[in-house]
């Protein structure tokens, strides 16, 4: 039985190590335990025999990983249904679905940043800086992305965006560049849908050469976010600018206002904007009103609508050659034309050029050209040979035309254009050398009832004569709980004349940490902290969100756009003057007020004007500082005030509204 037994003494690898590492000299004394290993062999050694299928037992039933083949399936039908709804909404609804998506994840993206981030410590930036920058460049980037409406909304934030972070601002100075256009095809089929006709039977144009039609520019001349516009003469001669909803607006409206969830008021604003019914309605009102204010039916001019040829998607109006108001060359440089001579189509008159010049209009294209992107006539022959001439313009002239029609608007017609920015407005040259204004793109009006439109003429007089109690009254019954900051926000100069408590307010607390290690931890610091009581302080600042006149949120673009414009062409006139008169003035002259009332109004206008002589005299103290170059213009003067208080209240402005 014990015969296979055997015992064999055998040192283990690590016994062994163990005592090659012993000192030779200690060998001999400390010698290793042997670790002692049996071998034991009971059976004989035979042939393997596979064991039988009794002696195994029941089969187990195969693994079949139910939940992780109903996870990948539910996984399968997603990305299908997802990849199926992508080009369903691509080719038929405009990405409609795929923009608002887009547009819920750069928004949540962006909450979570700052919900984590907005410390005076970050936990994943170097600074709260770095922080607004980030996610400035991603709004940036979905309103660019997305287009359309979005860079609408887009243009509108930039408007106001002295109030964010000099990163929102630099990133939305870029909002006004040129939109991408559509291509022909997609224009066609624009006209096509609204008058049932393809393009050469709606204009009466020709692509052929064919010298009985008119014919039409397949390249835009100007395009926008909304729309795009193409030059035409059509087959009786006639030089129009016709405007052409772009395709994909009229799908995606509905989504991007769901979208953007935005106070209904605005929302509805901004829809009518693509009504181009509306907008030519909107243009003949304002027509009418010009036409009957003598004091600017021949400084101003609205092109003619042509409503035959218009439609909710597209208008067709007269071409305007003029000069866009951020040309300033081009407005002040000599007149090369001749004396007694307008710019071409001043005031509606024909196209026509002096004797010579080479502007007749093609009574013919040929056929090898007919798709040229330029078949308009230029006409600049007013600049002479050189090219170096101008309308030979006094900014002053221009300027003042320009505050008088939106003080106008604003205190005495109550009908606002909320969009004025230098490409809307284009400048012509009378033959006595005056100014022209025209006025385009009429989608954007807002409509003030009497009484409010009486309510803010008095709050504009009050802010010139420091009538505290007016304007606190007017504020109150506006839902506004301090008007410091709104009296500041509407002149868009500092307000000086109240008792300053919402700035007050603002500056409590604002203390910095026992140990601050370094002065950009300093900054950081004081810079959380104004941020955060600034917003406090926004949200605060109305006491009853209801009473609050949505109009103003219109009005306050118009003011800012208009600061703009006469900043930019150097501040030639006093702005805040001008339309402090217009308001006293139309409390004198409202026909919607008893003659009682205007009457004392007229007295009070008389002894408001004796009060704005003090506004004179500190913009003629920053015009002789500008003329011998030791400062700005008036508005300069007045932006670098609004600076050092928005610095105060935390808020950083580094440009101005139309840089980059």
């Amino acid at each position: 039985m014990f015969q296979n037994m055997v015992y064999s003494p055998r040192l283990c690898s690590r016994c062994l190590g163990q005592l090659r590492l012993q000192p030779k000299a200690t060998r001999t004394v400390q010698r290793a335990k042997p670790h002692l290993t049996r071998y034991l062999q009971t059976q004989r050694f035979g042939a393997f025999a596979p064991p039988s299928p009794e002696s195994l037992g029941k089969a187990a039933p195969p693994k079949e990983y139910r939940k992780t083949r109903r996870l990948l399936r539910i996984l399968s039908y997603l990305i299908a249904s997802s990849g199926l709804v992508y080009i369903l909404d691509r080719q038929f609804n405009e990405s409609s679905i795929t923009r608002s998506a887009r547009t819920f994840k750069v928004g949540a993206i962006v909450a979570l940043d700052y919900k984590i981030n907005f410390r005076k410590n970050p936990l994943f930036a170097n600074s709260l800086a770095e922080v607004h920058a980030r996610n400035a460049e991603r709004v940036f980037d979905l309103l660019r992305v997305n287009g359309g409406l979005y860079l609408k909304i887009g243009q509108a934030i930039a408007m106001q965006s002295a109030i964010l972070p000099p990163a929102f601002q630099r990133m939305f100075a870029k909002m006004f560049d040129d939109a991408p256009q559509n291509e022909w095809k997609a224009v066609e089929r624009v006209i096509k849908a609204e008058f049932g006709k393809d393009v050469q039977q709606v204009f009466g144009v020709s692509f052929d050469g064919n010298p009985e039609f008119g014919v039409i520019e397949k390249t835009a001349r100007a395009s926008a976010s909304v729309a795009q516009v193409h030059w035409a003469r059509l087959k009786d001669g006639r030089e129009v600018a016709i405007k052409i909803q772009k395709k994909e607006i009229a799908r995606q409206l509905d989504w991007d206002l769901w979208a953007f969830n935005l106070v209904p008021y605005v929302a509805e604003r901004l829809s009518l904007e693509t009504d181009f019914e509306n907008e030519a309605n909107n243009s003949e009102r304002m027509k009418a009103f010009i036409a009957n204010e003598p004091r600017l039916r021949d400084r101003v001019y609205i092109p003619k609508i042509y409503k035959e040829l218009s439609s909710k998607r597209v208008m067709t109006a007269e071409w305007i050659e003029g000069v866009r108001l951020w040309d300033k060359k081009s407005l002040t440089n000599p007149w090369r034309g001749r004396g007694g001579e307008g710019s071409p189509g001043y005031h509606g008159t024909p196209f026509s050029a002096p004797k010579g010049a080479q502007n007749s209009i093609p009574t013919s294209v040929p056929k090898a050209h007919s798709s040229s992107p330029n078949l308009k006539p230029e006409r600049e022959w007013w600049k002479g040979r050189d090219r170096k001439g101008g309308l030979g313009l006094s900014l002053q002239d221009v300027m003042t035309t320009m505050v008088d029609l939106f003080s106008a608007q604003m205190f005495l017609w109550g009908f606002v254009h909320c969009d004025p920015h230098p490409g809307n407005i284009l400048i012509r040259r009378k033959p006595h050398g005056h100014a022209e204004l025209v006025l385009i793109d009429h989608g954007l009006y807002i409509t003030m009832s009497p009484k409010f439109r009486h309510e803010y003429s008095l709050f504009w007089k009050s802010l010139l004569t420091f009538d505290n109690k007016t304007l606190s009254s007017i504020s109150k019954a506006w839902g506004i709980k301090n008007a410091d900051i709104f009296a500041s926000a509407t002149l868009m100069r500092p307000y000086t004349g109240g008792d300053q408590f919402t700035s007050q307010e603002l500056k409590k607390g604002l203390h910095l940490s026992s140990n601050p290690t370094t002065k950009k931890q300093q900054e950081q610091e004081l810079a959380y902290n104004l941020q955060r009581k600034f917003k406090k302080a926004i949200r605060e600042m109305l006491s009853d969100e209801t009473l609050w006149p949505h109009e103003l949120l219109f009005i306050g673009r118009n003011l800012r756009i208009v600061q703009g414009n006469n900043q930019f062409l150097g501040s030639p006139v006093n702005r805040i003057k001008i339309t402090g008169n217009w308001a006293s003035r139309a409390l004198a002259e409202s026909p919607d007020l008893s003659f009682r009332e205007r009457l004392g109004n007229y007295g009070k206008h008389i002894v408001f004007k004796l009060v704005l002589f003090g506004s004179d005299v500190v913009f003629w103290i920053s015009w002789v500082k500008q003329i011998l170059g030791v400062g700005g213009g008036m508005e300069d003067e007045i932006e670098k005030q609004m600076k050092v208080v928005l610095r105060e209240l935390g808020v950083e402005t580094n440009h101005g509204i139309f840089d980059g």
